[in-house]
């Protein structure tokens, strides 16, 4: 006969809690098989005692917990004879907050604006346009700081380093060029190497001085050094002993990785799309770059050299552009498909202000 301890006891699993780094959380204890990543997150939450409840997954051998535990166990016949780890992972946290107002229209150009970015201090605003200039902008006095000409066709992407001082601009003609902010001049020669129009830019190092909230750590530094002591900290982590490096998508299906501060030339050809590649991305930490293409794909392809990792298939439409969390763990994709409708524009570093430009030749301004 069937005691009813023991019956209660074959309905529960004992469990331990873990974080990555494979530090317990409490003591192990019996779950219920019932359980699922729900209740998994209230209990870690409460264990950890958050003041506001962050988002967490959980892995069984690598393996997410999606399902009851229970069933889990079961499907991929997990033996609960022993101890189940159960590794708790925090997700990227987002605020999304709508922009609902135009507080300024800002007329200069004299075609269309075809790409914006803020400078990492938010005080000033880049564009590229039709007419084949890159225009600096005093966000203050919303006056042209600099009109850079040097291109011989459409701006179609811009792009800051990290600390400011330098601005990438792309064009229909194939052509990089580097400039100073400061005087709106050119940095050096263009750079040549793709035989179509550059679509999109991104610098290894984008995210990485970026301190303060959008870190997402929470942490308060006690002063300015602190801050950049923090920020050179990750910057040396991410960057290693490679020189900062520059990816550039184009329409002849190619991408290029290059590293400037080294030579002009790129240092590696990146094949595999089948239609023009209309965004490229590093992650926050610089291990990877994403691709988003007319050919319906997403691709992944190593940070660092420039190989290629894998592809992300699922959208029946052209795929326009590509995000990545804070974490560098999720990445998203837009597309013509209507599936996820992302928009070509840029937000302010204190997420304040959103710039966007259009066929009217003015940019405008956005606030929340």
């Amino acid at each position: 006969m069937e005691v009813e301890g023991s019956r209660e006891v074959n309905n529960n699993v004992m469990c331990q809690l873990s974080d990555p780094e494979g530090t317990p959380l409490g003591a192990s204890m019996y779950l219920p098989q019932t359980v699922g990543p729900k209740e998994l997150q209230q209990m870690v939450n409460k264990l950890l005692n958050n003041e506001e409840k962050l988002p967490y997954a959980f892995y069984i051998s690598d393996h997410e917990l999606v399902l009851q535990l229970g069933d889990y166990l079961q499907k991929n016949k997990v033996s609960v004879e022993k101890v189940v780890t159960i590794v708790y992972q925090p997700q990227a946290v987002f605020r999304i907050r709508p922009v609902n107002r135009c507080s300024s229209t800002i007329a200069g150009h004299e075609e269309a604006v075809l790409s914006v970015a803020f400078s990492p201090d938010g005080q000033q605003l880049a564009s590229g346009s039709g007419d084949t200039t890159v225009r600096l902008w005093d966000l203050h006095t919303q006056t042209p700081l600099f009109t850079c000409t040097g291109h011989k066709n459409w701006v179609l992407c811009i792009a800051w380093s990290p600390d400011g001082k330098h601005l990438v601009s792309g064009s229909k003609s194939g052509e990089l060029q580097c400039w100073n902010p400061l005087t709106g001049k050119p940095s050096g020669n263009p750079l040549i190497g793709h035989g179509h129009w550059v679509n999109s830019l991104a610098l290894s190092t984008e995210y990485v001085l970026r301190t303060g909230a959008f870190d997402h750590t929470r942490k308060q530094y006690s002063s300015p050094e602190e801050m950049k002591t923090a920020a050179l900290e990750r910057y040396n982590k991410m960057k290693g002993n490679a020189p900062e490096r520059l990816v550039s998508g184009s329409d002849d299906f190619t991408m290029f990785l290059w590293e400037p501060s080294v030579s002009k030339h790129p240092k590696t050809r990146m094949t595999g799309h089948q239609q023009l590649v209309n965004h490229v991305y590093f992650s926050p930490d610089g291990q990877w770059i994403a691709s988003a293409s007319f050919d319906k794909s997403v691709k992944l392809w190593n940070g660092i050299t420039g190989k290629f990792v894998a592809a992300f298939r699922g959208h029946v439409g052209p795929v326009y552009q590509i995000s990545w969390s804070a974490d560098s763990r999720l990445l998203l994709s837009g597309s013509k498909d209507s599936t996820l409708k992302v928009f070509a524009v840029d937000w302010s570093p204190d997420g304040e202000k959103v710039a966007s430009g259009g066929r009217d030749r003015v940019l405008k301004l956005w606030m929340g």
